[in-house]
């Protein structure tokens, strides 16, 4: 098969697998809470300790400042992070993780549900189920490469 025709196979069956094992939320035990995908993103890139500028947060993340302040407004309502102006700078607005939005991110909640990977594992018959695997092993074994070379 050309390679073309192998870009559009993956593009058009990858999404096919994401959204089967997608979670569409992440959810809070102790505080019956849910957040977004985006806002467990967020708490994934913040430290209880080392703070981190809301500016570079938003860039690193590919938003705005704006953007990233009515993310970081709903979740330190609910009481994952706080925010300080920087003493050094007080234009600067540092974030840490409370001891809830560390807890949260302490859970390692990914974005695919291991129960739905599961169920659709279990779809495929061995040996496609192994050869599978072994062919998103070389896939990640190539993104890991690309992304060293950025």
């Amino acid at each position: 098969m050309p390679l073309n025709d192998q870009v559009a196979a993956f593009l058009r069956l990858y999404p096919q697998i994401f959204h089967a094992c997608h979670r569409r939320h992440v959810r809070d035990p102790k505080a019956r809470k849910d957040l977004s995908l985006n806002q467990a993103a967020i708490l994934d890139h913040l430290d209880a300790v080392e703070p981190t500028s809301l500016r570079s947060l938003a860039r690193h993340m590919g938003v705005t400042a704006s953007t990233m302040s009515l993310n970081v407004d709903r979740l330190e309502r609910a009481g994952y992070l706080r925010r300080r102006r920087a003493r050094r700078d007080a234009r600067q607005i540092e974030l840490r993780l409370t001891p809830a939005g560390d807890r949260l991110k302490q859970r390692g909640q990914k974005v695919l549900h291991p129960d739905l990977v599961a169920s659709l594992l279990k779809q495929v018959p061995e040996p496609a189920r192994t050869n599978a695997l072994r062919g998103l092993e070389a896939l990640a074994t190539a993104a890991t490469e690309i992304l060293t070379k950025l």
